[in-house]
């Protein structure tokens, strides 16, 4: 909404209506908070990065194609990034750079991405680079918020309750039908439900489209179809809404009411996806309908890191960038900063022996990094006696000198997790489950945040705070009292568990005062609140056991991959050719977690003394050694570089006015306020501003906005008319170098103002008629 105050994310927790300041309060500026960047793809950076002085300076460290990213700010553009190049900064940069150099106003951007860690991460680099107030936020929070502020105008009356969990709701459903579901099958048919709805599907039109798309039903489909028209009953009869119903309920509204669209669109002009090869087609819809008829949209994924299209993830709108915008500039980054070259030629080799449309626009990566170890692969004859061999030799690394929690155990089912859990245990490993329960809300995580809170307000009276001299000797000394002690417990399990939740805060202590001299406790705290809006944990002293598919998006020095034998990679159930290939891709990602030692195993059986009847995955044939190698294929996406589509190819649309940095039209110079730049001068600078034009343009506004029904800063907001009262624009091309008239305002408005510069009235007419 035009000027509206950001609004905290939205967690899956949330139960109850936000409240949503009035359309038009100014924003309040981020206050800037310090990222972790263990987990993020070509980093090892400084903990605390000093915030770059100029836009210029937000370009320094970029490669070649990274600075195409960041400096293509007009039409769209779509960015081919493989696993590691550093996608995240090219984005990150590219909005702070447009921002920092007075081409985009913070307000105006929207980026979006997939998970509440992802967008958390976003906003933290962009409050880093000096970009405060963009918005970061994921497909389901941006729907959620509109939703919430437009119902009212939209639909009248309280917005239904949005609920966290639909398993409740479809076993009410199915004792309405009188169908029997196991827990398995509830589980199984609420992903139908979700897949269905993701893909806009009715339920009378699940059958033929479950068969259509080749999906391994649970249950009959026409039982399915009958489940889902009733667990639609149920939220109807509860007046509950679920996750689903944000997305299509919002996709409703702007279809529907085009003042609505309008005014989103007056709000935010230039959108960024991350990991767009995971969009849905409702996903997509929802995006075409905040764009319009604009195309300052700059996507960025890779169709070889598609491994949720059981949830209705689709690469297809990825692929079809160029021929949905011909006009478009495409990005490939393929200088992998992440892994050495022994990690990428594994990756590399896995896609070579892929198929099907992905992998004819795979990318080929090309480390960044010193040579490091080859790949080691290992057979067992059972899975205990593996897992019992990946502890060993985790324990190995550890006494070697490498941190537990730059290690990590991925498999391809959770199901998996336990043997290894049991291995560590008995090896004495500290371990973390990833897609456990989070670290904010662990239950000593929350005491520890209640007495550094305590601590911070009335630390001087406390006697505990006594001989503490610095920030790190005061946090310890509060956790002391929570049972975090200078050495950690013996053994494993809930105990040694609570005491790693403390170090993690004790660490960040130490790293936050050495950034920040000077610091306060209070401070922390304010940090800590920070990180936990976000979702930002602090690292984990402890060996990360993840499924392939948490994780995406994350990294480790050294990763385990366990469990690459047929029948678990590829997974038993994956039948089809897509379905196969979507199991090489799952395998490409684990490979590509990895930055410098990569482990790889498989048993022959299940258990002790059974039958040694599995082989290593098909997969892996012609890449580990002593076997025989599957014929490769050269990669149509090829080599990193730009390619600059044909301008004008959209048909009527009217190219925007390129923007070069604002600088003071008094002075000279360079403007990064908001308010400065829609002025284009400093506010100290003399103003030659005509009033009588200026209370002109404004009797004008307010009989617009009558007209319109919207709040009169929806038409120009007072700094826009300022602007336009000082410049007195001759014709529709000074009138659209102004900030804050867009092309949308320029067609719609153009044509009143130029005639009001000139002295006549709206409409036709002089001043002296």
């Amino acid at each position: 909404m035009p000027g509206a105050r950001a609004l905290p994310d939205v967690t899956p927790a949330a139960l109850v209506r936000l409240s949503v300041p009035a359309c038009g309060q100014p924003a309040q500026p981020s206050r800037g908070t310090w990222q972790h960047g263990c987990v993020t793809a070509a980093t090892h950076s400084t903990l605390f990065p000093q915030v770059p002085d100029s836009a210029d300076a937000v370009l320094d460290g970029l490669d070649p194609e990274q600075r195409e990213v960041a400096t293509a700010l007009h039409g769209p553009v779509c960015v081919l990034a493989g696993a590691g190049t550093g996608k995240t900064r090219a984005i990150t940069h590219r909005i702070a750079y447009g921002v920092r150099a007075g081409i985009l106003h913070p307000s105006s951007v929207l980026a979006v991405t997939f998970t509440n860690r992802a967008a958390g991460e976003m906003r933290g680099r962009l409050r880093q680079l000096g970009a405060a107030g963009v918005q970061a936020r994921t497909f389901h929070s941006a729907a959620l918020r509109q939703l919430q502020y437009f119902w009212p105008k939209a639909i009248g009356g309280s917005m239904p309750r949005l609920v966290d969990r639909k398993v409740q709701l479809v076993a009410d459903a199915a004792a309405a039908c009188r169908i029997r579901l196991d827990r398995g099958e509830l589980r199984d048919v609420t992903a139908e439900i979700e897949w269905s709805k993701v893909t806009q599907t009715v339920p009378a039109d699940y059958a033929p489209a479950a068969a259509k798309a080749g999906r391994e039903t649970p249950r009959d489909p026409a039982e399915i179809a009958q489940l889902y028209a009733a667990y639609e009953d149920v939220k109807r009869e509860r007046a509950v809404i679920d996750f689903e119903d944000v997305l299509l309920l919002t996709v409703a509204v702007l279809q529907d009411r085009h003042d609505i669209a309008e005014q989103v669109r007056a709000q935010y002009q230039h959108f960024v996806v991350d990991e767009y090869q995971d969009v849905s087609p409702l996903q997509q819809r929802l995006l075409d309908l905040w764009l319009g008829d604009r195309d300052n949209l700059c996507v960025v994924g890779d169709a070889s890191q598609t491994i949720y299209s059981f949830t209705g993830a689709t690469p297809d709108h990825l692929l079809d960038f160029r021929t949905r915008h011909p006009g478009a500039t495409v990005v490939k980054l393929v200088r992998d900063y992440r892994s050495t070259p022994q990690v990428v030629h594994l990756a590399n080799g896995l896609l070579a022996q892929a198929k099907g449309r992905a992998a004819d626009h795979r990318l080929e990566l090309v480390s960044q990094r010193a040579p490091g170890p080859e790949p080691v692969y290992s057979e067992y004859t059972d899975e205990p006696a593996e897992a019992e061999g990946a502890a060993r030799r985790i324990r190995e690394l550890i006494d070697s000198g490498v941190p537990a929690a730059e290690i990590a155990i991925l498999f391809r089912t959770n199901a998996q997790s336990e043997t290894y859990e049991q291995a560590l245990a008995d090896a004495g490993v500290p371990y973390q489950l990833r897609g456990a329960e989070r670290f904010f809300d662990r239950p000593e995580v929350r005491k520890a945040g209640v007495a550094l809170r305590g601590a911070a307000r009335f630390g001087g009276n406390d006697s505990l705070l006594d001989d503490a001299v610095d920030l790190p000797s005061q946090v310890r000394a509060v956790l002391s009292g929570e049972g975090w002690t200078t050495r950690p417990p013996a053994g494993s399990g809930a105990v040694r568990e609570r005491w790693e939740s403390l170090a993690a805060l004790v660490n960040l202590a130490q790293d936050f005062a050495a950034a920040q001299p000077g610091a306060t406790l209070s401070d922390l705290v304010a940090e800590l609140d920070e990180r936990a809006n976000a979702q930002h944990a602090p690292t984990v002293q402890g060996v990360t056991l993840a499924s392939l598919h948490s994780a995406k998006g994350l990294e480790w020095d050294v990763v385990f991959l366990v469990g690459v034998a047929e029948g678990m990679m590829p997974i038993t159930y994956a039948k089809t050719d897509e379905q196969i290939e979507e199991e090489r891709r799952l395998l490409y990602v684990g490979v590509t977690r990895a930055r410098e030692r990569l482990h790889v195993s498989w048993a022959l059986s299940r258990s002790p003394g059974g039958r040694p009847s599995r082989r290593p995955s098909r997969f892996l044939d012609g890449l580990r050694p002593g076997s025989t190698a599957t014929a490769g294929r050269t990669a149509a996406g090829g080599a990193g570089g730009v390619e600059r589509g044909t301008p004008g190819t959209r048909g009527s649309t009217p190219r925007r006015v390129q923007r070069t940095p604002a600088r003071c039209r008094v002075c000279g110079r360079t403007l990064t306020d908001a308010g400065e730049m829609k002025l284009m001068r400093c506010d100290d600078c003399p103003s030659d501003m005509n009033e009588g034009l200026y209370e002109r343009l404004r009797e004008w506004r307010a009989d617009q906005a009558r007209r319109s029904g919207q709040p009169a800063f929806c038409v120009f907001t007072d700094r826009t008319l300022m602007a336009i009262a000082e410049t007195a624009p001759d014709d529709e091309h000074e009138l659209a170098r102004i900030p804050g008239v867009g092309m949308r305002k320029l067609n719609r408005y153009g044509t009143d103002v130029l005639a009001i510069c000139a002295g006549q009235f709206a409409g036709g007419g002089t001043d002296q008629d």
